[in-house]
């Protein structure tokens, strides 16, 4: 009965699932129902609609038609009324048929009944005949282990008497041989006694050939064997001792390298807790190390305002990173800070993890000095681009200005050549200046889980409808996850990558981009490379410097603005000459 109420409920939810009951489905709940009541070796399956008509049948044709054609409308109507399931077993001449109907609710009235399917199950006499033959045998079976017990009580019985007879025979026996093995006993236990006060040097002389005098022959080879391990044992200790020392010696030269370090270093332990903090932290940082050691790390990070220290933190425990390096402002009484800062993991020999060691320095002057190089350089840049457009507007000026004091016949042309050039030298210092003004004011990227693959496939998409003549090689790495990335800028990354790839190769010939996943380094790998000129070795270490340009065109702002997104995003950059030629960038952005 379980078998047709189980196969009703299962033909039940798919025809539900499917809205087959719709006049539109009906091929398909008749295929449907074929199939179902061949998949469970049903004798029949039939559907019937709200209304108790017979939507369609599906019979197995060895089972008798006289069996299947028994009065069902009865249960029909129970089963729409009621809204439940029910069962029945019908005798037919030939067998039992048992039957299941199951209501199938409505796809659009909530808790109403769309219709019923009724699974039929016919069981023939033969196999009646074998069940009533099963129930027999297992009543059989039920008397059989009523006399369980009696039997197993006799046998209890049994062996009770059994195990007091061979107690008492052994008990008699172990009196009449101990006779014989006391005085051995007792110079064992006297041995046993002299060893116990520190004598290793004892031994036992006893002439016996049998059990006895095999456990004497094992206690003095046991004697023997503890006097060599007891002096085995010493050399160890004096070993152990000067291991002891030897580390001894060197924590005190780590605690001293640890303690005279410029850097300041602080490490946590795999339980969350400060437990180095070393002078120049102190000094750099501004706090007692009474302050923070042997604290729970987010604590003492959030009373000391730091941020930068708490967010290093969490991000190794999430990626489950092995080392980081970031910078960042770090506020110490007032005074704002740039830190950089570089977390590790420490592990044993196993590879067991043991907490991490964040070391940091202060950058504050060198990143002063740095960007005040960097202005010098800039400036000095500037100024050299200013003077070239200036030269020949000087020079126009001054022969427009010869010519009209000449009154020369030629004046209206030269005019218009000179005005000509100095709306174009203005144009380029004008366009110069707004570069600079664009490379000076960008904002700080806006980061958001973003596809790179998409942003990829977007600019290749942009650049192969205006550049016919160059073919784009697209290569990225579906199992890359989203990066958190500002998408506008890392666009202007590739147009920026793709306009020099594009100019290099004289808009003609072959561009390729790649995307790398490196999940034990966390790292996404992309490389842009093209089959252009390539790079001059003159030119290698001035390629991001601001305002380096060979093109005549170019304002040698575009690689400078492409290493500074890459930056803001935690990444590093890097070009080199392709093989066999052209240029490659390669840049990488953390996952």
């Amino acid at each position: 009965m379980s078998l047709a109420v189980n196969s009703a409920r299962a033909i039940s939810r798919e025809i539900f699932r499917e809205e087959m009951l719709i006049p539109e489905q009906r091929e398909l709940l008749i295929a449907t129902i074929d199939r179902k009541r061949a998949e469970h070796n049903l004798a029949g399956v039939e559907v019937y609609s709200s209304k108790m008509e017979a939507l369609t049948k599906a019979v197995d044709p060895e089972v008798p038609a006289a069996v299947l054609d028994l009065p069902i409308g009865q249960l029909v109507l129970q089963v729409l009324k009621g809204k439940q399931e029910l069962t029945s077993v019908q005798e037919a001449q030939s067998g039992r048929l048992i039957r299941a109907g199951i209501p199938i609710a409505s796809n659009v009235r909530r808790g109403e009944v769309d219709g019923v399917v009724v699974v039929d199950a016919y069981m023939p006499d033969s196999l009646l005949a074998k069940m009533e033959g099963i129930a027999r045998q297992y009543t059989e079976y039920r008397q059989i282990k009523a006399l369980k017990n009696p039997i197993k009580a006799g046998a209890y019985l049994f062996v009770a008497v059994i195990t007091v007879m061979i107690l008492f025979s052994a008990t008699w026996f172990g009196f009449y041989v101990a006779r014989g093995i006391t005085v051995p006993i007792q110079r064992l236990a006297e041995a046993t006694e002299a060893i116990a006060q520190g004598d290793l040097n004892v031994r036992i002389e006893v002439k016996a050939a049998d059990e006895i005098g095999t456990l004497v022959e094992s206690f003095n080879r046991m004697t023997a064997d503890l006097k060599g391990s007891k002096s085995n044992l010493e050399h160890a200790n004096v070993s152990l001792r000067q291991s002891n020392l030897e580390l001894d010696r060197r924590r005190a030269y780590t605690e001293a390298v640890v303690d005279t370090i410029a850097a300041g270093v602080l490490s946590i332990d795999r339980a969350g807790l400060i437990t180095t903090f070393n002078p120049s932290a102190e000094r750099i940082l501004g706090v007692p190390g009474e302050q923070v050691r042997n604290r729970p790390v987010s604590d003492a990070f959030k009373e000391l305002g730091l941020d930068l220290f708490q967010s290093t933190y969490d991000r190794m425990l999430a990626d489950g990173r092995d080392g980081l390096s970031v910078e960042g402002p770090v506020e110490v009484k007032g005074k704002f800070l740039t830190i950089g800062l570089h977390g590790s993991r420490m592990k044993d020999e196993a590879g067991r993890d043991l907490g991490f060691v964040l070391v940091f320095e202060d950058l504050t002057e060198l990143i002063k000095a740095q960007k005040t190089a960097a202005w010098q350089e800039v400036a000095q840049r500037i100024a050299h681009e200013i003077k070239n457009p200036l030269t020949p507007i000087q020079l126009s000026a001054q022969r427009l200005r010869k010519k009209f004091f000449e009154k020369s016949p030629d004046f209206d042309g030269i005019f218009d050549e000179s005005t000509q050039v100095i709306v174009n030298e203005v144009t380029s210092l004008k366009r110069m200046v707004d570069e600079f003004s664009k490379f000076a004011r960008m904002p700080a990227p806006q980061m958001a889980r973003e596809s790179l693959d998409e942003v990829i496939r977007k600019v290749v998409a942009l650049y192969s409808g205006a550049h016919r003549d160059v073919q784009f090689e697209v290569n990225l790495d579906e199992t890359l996850p989203p990066l958190n990335l500002d998408r506008e800028q890392m666009n202007r990354v590739f147009v920026n990558l793709f306009d020099n790839a594009v100019q290099a190769m004289n808009h003609k010939g072959r561009l390729s981009v790649t995307t790398k996943y490196e999940p034990k380094r966390h790292r996404a790998v992309i490389t842009v490379a093209d089959d252009g000129m390539g790079i001059n070795p003159e030119d290698q270490d001035k390629l991001f410097v601001p305002y380096f340009s060979r093109k005549r065109t170019g304002t040698g702002l575009g690689l400078a603005i492409v290493q500074r997104i890459i930056t803001d995003h935690d990444g590093h950059i890097r070009a080199a000459n392709n093989e066999p030629k052209g240029a490659v960038f390669t840049f990488e952005l953390p996952v």
